[in-house]
């Protein structure tokens, strides 16, 4: 996991010190993160290399069990989360996730995949494809890593 964001940097330190099993002070860095960036962050929190939290993580929320793959790109106030108790996403390498968008429910988001802002999605979602509205709907699926060359 890189970023040099305040809240990328946190979330290393506190799995750093939940590795080396430090007692208290992993959760002292996650109410740190709770009141400096209005974020919700497990200590347990998976999250692949090169993944980032843009604005600071600000008004994120992310579930205990969700997965979160490589390079993945995650706006300010995105939900990534249960839903009635049918467990968490898995959010898959190369994904961005918009503003306020919310990712509930055991579903997995496919690799290149980007989720629009706002958009709100309750079923899994094929790779390189686009997802906005709520409920989500595919509205297109991208050849190849088309999100990446538009995005650079």
């Amino acid at each position: 996991m890189s970023g040099s964001n305040l809240i990328m940097k946190c979330i290393g330190i506190m799995r750093l010190l939940k590795r080396k099993k430090i007692p208290i002070l992993p959760k002292i860095v996650q109410w740190f993160i709770r009141i400096t960036c209005s974020a919700d962050i497990p200590i347990n929190i998976s999250i692949g290399k090169g993944s980032i939290l843009k604005h600071n993580g600000l008004g994120v929320v992310l579930h205990e069990k969700a997965m979160i793959g490589e390079n993945v790109v995650i706006m300010q106030n995105v939900t990534i989360g249960g839903r009635n108790g049918r467990g968490a996403p898995v959010i898959e390498d190369n994904v961005f996730i918009g503003a306020g968008a919310c990712v509930l429910g055991d579903i997995v988001i496919g690799k290149n995949s980007s989720i629009g802002a706002n958009a709100v999605v309750l079923k899994t979602v094929p790779e390189n494809a686009v997802v906005v509205g709520v409920p989500g709907k595919i509205i297109k699926i991208l050849e190849g890593n088309q999100i990446d060359k538009d995005e650079k």
